[in-house]
């Protein structure tokens, strides 16, 4: 009976780390959030996103509030190229394309990385609540992850001009996809790299052209750049959805919403670059993966932008974290990750009664373990040696 039992468990487990399973249930994710929202008329972010294109067709101030959604964009002119497909097909459709299209750069970003498949499928399941977390809300933030992910990836196989496309497109989208710079001592061929970042943001700077004008364009950044100063303001609000954040769970805590950012910032960054002293752990691939773990959760922890949908970029650094941890994975590793799904990723949930989700929303301690894990990380880059760990073990 056990033999049978285990058989039927191992049969179980297979399936569910195949490729194919992953894709149909992302897929599944996306088609039923994006229906659902739409039917429910609750999708005012693709309204924006799909107005972008318009607003630049008609050379119309991309970040103004329209009587069409009520709120302004904060993406970059080049993101009414990406949007453009979506935003010519009815409503409905639009939405659920859209849906289906971050969640597939999402599953090549993770499908992409130096580690084994069994590990790689499993990266996907861990972050599979949080991805519909943002695929409810229509978020970017899906394929922005994967565009990391993909940047680190190419650079690692010495794809220097694909990585920098990928860096590019996701920083003139949204400026969190300037991180994938970090993975930048990682290339031998750096001249290649600097040259293609150089190519890549000329090019992408320029296509929105095509669609609009050279002076509505360049004003567009101008305008851009205002109006992330702007909200950047706003986010400190102690109400505010926004701002789940290190820098926020500090404000909200002490009541202190004039706490600036700087000196969090700045102490982030100079825990943040300790690791690239270890120079002797960069050719290890384990190394390299704590550092884009790393860097996907410092992206989210130290942005005072940070709202529910966006932790799909730092939960994806977490379930890399836990990934390349050594097996049989300690027991504290287990708690803290644990922590983490419960605390991050299950907070918003039907699961934790609705006073808890006020209180874990109002001192932003969704960000918590996500904290705590970030640090984590520092200290075992700093610490261990990675030569002896195993990541493309099946």
């Amino acid at each position: 009976m056990n033999r049978l039992k285990n058989a039927n468990f191992n049969k179980l487990s297979s399936f569910l780390l195949k490729k194919e399973c992953l894709i149909a249930i992302y897929l599944l994710l996306a088609i039923v959030a994006g229906f659902k929202q739409y039917h429910h008329h609750t999708y005012n972010n693709y309204l924006i996103f799909k107005y972008v294109y318009w607003h630049t067709v008609d050379l119309q101030n991309l970040y103004n509030n329209y009587p069409e959604y009520q709120d302004s964009n904060h993406y970059g002119p080049v993101f009414s190229i990406f949007i453009a497909p979506f935003a010519l097909l009815p409503d409905g459709l639009g939405c659920i394309l859209w849906n289906i299209a971050n969640v597939l750069i999402l599953l090549l970003g993770i499908y992409s990385l130096p580690i084994s498949l069994n590990k790689r499928a499993v990266i996907a399941w861990i972050c599979a609540h949080e991805a519909l977390t943002a695929l409810f809300s229509f978020q970017f933030n899906i394929a922005l992850t994967g565009l990391i992910l993909l940047s680190f990836s190419y650079l690692v196989k010495k794809k220097e001009v694909q990585s920098a496309f990928f860096i590019a497109f996701g920083t003139l989208v949204k400026l969190y996809g300037i991180v994938g710079l970090a993975f930048f001592f990682f290339t031998r061929n750096k001249f290649k790299f600097i040259a293609g970042c150089f190519m890549a943001f000329l090019v992408l700077f320029v296509l929105p052209m095509a669609i609009s004008s050279p002076a509505f364009v360049v004003q567009s950044y101008a305008d851009w750049y205002h109006s992330l100063a702007h909200k950047n303001d706003l986010n400190a609000s102690l109400t505010s959805f926004q701002d789940i954040s290190l820098m926020g769970m500090v404000r909200r805590t002490t009541g202190n919403i004039n706490l600036p950012n700087a000196p969090f910032l700045l102490v982030g960054l100079v825990l943040f670059g300790l690791p690239y002293l270890r120079i002797n752990q960069y050719k290890h691939i384990g190394f390299r993966l704590m550092l884009l773990a790393s860097t996907l959760i410092f992206t989210v922890i130290f942005s005072s932008g940070s709202e529910s949908p966006t932790y799909i970029i730092a939960f994806a650094g977490v379930a890399i974290w836990f990934m390349v941890q050594q097996n049989p994975k300690k027991s504290w590793v287990i708690a803290l990750f644990a922590f983490a799904f419960i605390l991050t990723s299950l907070s918003p949930t039907d699961i934790f009664p609705r006073p808890v989700k006020e209180f874990i929303r109002l001192y932003s301690l969704k960000a918590l373990p996500c904290v705590i894990i970030w640090l984590t990380i520092i200290y075992q880059m700093m610490k261990e040696d990675f030569e002896s760990y195993l990541i493309t073990d099946k």
